[in-house]
C-alpha cells in the first residue's frame, strides 16, 4: 500500500487513534494518555512499531496492542508525519 503523509490526517481518523488521544493529538481523553501534537516523527514510529511487535509493553500498551495490529509500517509513517506537524 502506497501511503503519502497526506494521508496522515485521515488515517488518524480511519484508525480510531483520535478516540483516545483527542482530535489532531492534542486533548487526550484521559491525564495518561500522551498528548500526540508536535511529538517527534521517529519516536512515534518507533513507539508503535514496539507495541506492535510487544517490545514496548508498559503502560498501556495492551490497549494500543490491539488498535496498532492492522497498520502498516507505511500508515505509521503517515499518521506520525501528521501529528509531528500539528501545531
Amino acid at each position: 500500500m502506497n501511503v503519502h503523509a497526506a494521508d496522515g490526517k485521515a488515517l488518524y481518523t480511519e484508525k480510531n487513534c483520535h478516540t483516545c488521544h483527542g482530535a489532531d493529538g492534542k486533548a487526550p481523553i484521559m491525564p495518561l494518555y500522551p498528548k500526540l501534537a508536535g511529538q517527534n516523527k521517529k519516536y512515534m514510529v518507533a513507539q508503535m512499531k514496539d507495541i506492535k511487535s510487544g517490545k514496548r509493553n508498559n503502560g498501556m500498551s495492551a490497549a494500543m496492542k490491539a488498535m496498532v495490529m492492522n497498520i502498516s509500517d507505511a500508515e505509521f509513517e503517515a499518521i506520525a508525519e501528521y501529528l509531528a506537524n500539528v501545531k
